[in-house]
């Protein structure tokens, strides 16, 4: 006992001066090692699947774009320009089911980054879209390009982060020069997949063309390689924006990824009931998809699901609970049904880093990872329902995504593994502290935790008594103050400055409407 005693003190104090590994080539590609799970029998996904043509066929979906509702129109689609209701024929959606590709790969300014977007990978993308930034020495404040480039350079310091996302808003850049601002943080400071908002025609050309000038690429290259994503949100119920309808066109005419992805919430924007929620989720997916493949017959897209309940007492959003974990298994399902890879969500409705926080982004990430998605959104940091970026909330759970990635690797049982002869050596009672087949493995065994302090108590007070988010303070500030950009990076503000000058100098490029 007094061994283990004094072992426990060793380790309590070297936790203190060497705690957080370095990030492990080991993360940047990952397969599930998980069979899908299900919530539903494969004939009421048959019927889901049915009811969502039915939706199309007879109800119908608003388009508000005129080029999308003539581009549905020749195709073959019942159109009421009154209205601008779209009634898609179940035959258009499955040509389109039939041409839309089972694999991408996303290219990357490192080709170590690249990752292929398929059905059994399995990606992270940190929160985004968030107008907030929130962390414990600065409070909750307006997101702005400052908080907007920490959090690509947090993103892009964790392996576990697969494909960037514009985590905080920079609302502090006119939203007609916001696009070169985003850009450019990305293409200066990161070498993975990167990401373009839809925000109009003339901003998502001109993202693509930063895109060439970062990478050096001509017209031609970058049509024949998926260098941008965006996400394609309808406004659920049944309904399709400017903005939206148009990103899915110029994407798939410039051969990059929309991710079509309904934002439902049950019992607010959709059916109360999770079936019907998926059932309206799938129907609007499939008509982006749709649109997509009339644009470009091949045209790289992805399935998206992003559905989970309201509080039926305040209507506000939740995250986290049993019905959004049932949501998420589903669109796997139902993803799998139609056999296109797809992206699913986490997400905390929680204010703080907090338990909650933590219990609702877990529980929604265990719902993505059963349901076999192949990205998950909004893996980290997101708080308030995606209103804040949490810098503390972003490193808590970058430890829940690389427990996750640990659990990928396969694990040795050959006849070394099972260490039988260090069995042998220990008597009954006694410990396998310093058995050779401990101290062969000792320094690379197990997962070393990143903000977990496994010091004992005494230790813990010796060090300051810090709860995990005030570690997760220190972990943040210290990976920000020694950031450095890929060398993949290396040149891209001097290729960039010219053009960002003079797109400037002639006024930007304004929000289409």
């Amino acid at each position: 006992m007094e061994d283990l005693q004094n072992t426990r003190r060793t380790r309590g104090r070297r936790s203190q001066v060497d705690r957080s590994p370095a990030t492990s080539p080991a993360y940047i590609r990952l397969s599930t090692p998980f069979v899908p799970q299900s919530v539903y029998s494969s004939d009421r996904i048959a019927a889901i699947h049915d009811g969502a043509l039915r939706i199309l066929e007879e109800l119908g979906i608003k388009i508000l774009l005129d080029e999308a509702r003539q581009a549905f129109k020749a195709a073959g689609a019942r159109v009421d320009e009154d209205s601008q209701l779209v009634r898609i024929g179940r035959e258009i959606v499955e040509s389109a089911l039939a041409t839309a590709p089972r694999s991408i790969r996303l290219k990357a300014a490192n080709p170590a980054r690249e990752q292929d977007y398929t059905l059994g990978s399995m990606l992270f993308m940190a929160g985004a879209g968030c107008p907030n930034a929130f962390d414990r020495e600065r409070g909750r404040r307006p997101g702005d390009l400052q908080g907007y480039l920490d959090t690509l350079r947090l993103q892009q310091s964790f392996d576990v982060i697969h494909m960037h996302g514009p985590s905080v808003e920079p609302q502090d850049v006119p939203l007609q020069s916001r696009h070169y601002a985003m850009m450019r943080g990305q293409l200066e400071n990161c070498d993975k997949p990167v990401f373009v908002y839809s925000r109009g025609r003339q901003q998502v050309e001109e993202s693509f063309e930063m895109i060439r000038l970062a990478r050096g690429l001509d017209k031609d290259a970058f049509a024949n390689g998926v260098w941008a994503t965006t996400v394609i949100n309808s406004n659920s119920p049944r309904q399709l924006d400017v903005p939206m309808s148009r990103g899915i066109i110029d994407f798939a005419r410039a051969g990059q990824m929309s991710i079509i992805t309904p934002f439902c919430l049950a019992g607010a924007m959709a059916p109360i009931t999770i079936s019907g929620a998926l059932m309206l989720q799938h129907a609007e997916a499939l008509a982006g998809i749709a649109l997509a493949q009339i644009s470009r017959a091949g045209a790289p897209v992805s399935y998206g699901g992003f559905l989970s309940n309201v509080d039926m007492r305040s209507g506000s959003p939740a995250f986290g609970t049993p019905e959004h974990i049932k949501a998420c298994i589903g669109s796997g399902q139902l993803a799998r049904h139609i056999g296109l890879p797809w992206r699913s969500a986490t997400g905390a409705a929680s204010n703080l880093a907090d338990a909650q926080g933590a219990a609702e982004t877990v529980m929604a990430l265990w719902g993505a990872v059963l349901g076999g998605a192949t990205v998950t959104v909004h893996a980290a940091g997101w708080l308030e329902g995606g209103l804040t970026l949490g810098y503390e909330k972003f490193i808590l759970d970058i430890e829940a995504l690389q427990t996750i990635a640990e659990l990928t690797k396969p694990e040795a049982a050959d006849d070394d593994a099972l260490g039988f002869d260090a069995i042998a050596e220990v008597s009954p009672g006694g410990h396998f502290f310093s058995t050779a087949h401990t101290m062969e493995r000792y320094k690379a065994a197990f997962y070393r935790p990143l903000v977990a302090d496994l010091s004992n108590y005494g230790a813990w007070v010796d060090a300051g008594s810090k709860s995990a988010d005030q570690r997760a303070t220190d972990i943040w500030k210290q990976t920000l103050a020694e950031f450095q950009a890929p060398s993949a990076c290396h040149g891209v503000e001097e290729r960039l400055e010219p053009f960002i000058r003079s797109r400037e100098d002639a006024g930007g490029a304004p929000l289409e409407d």
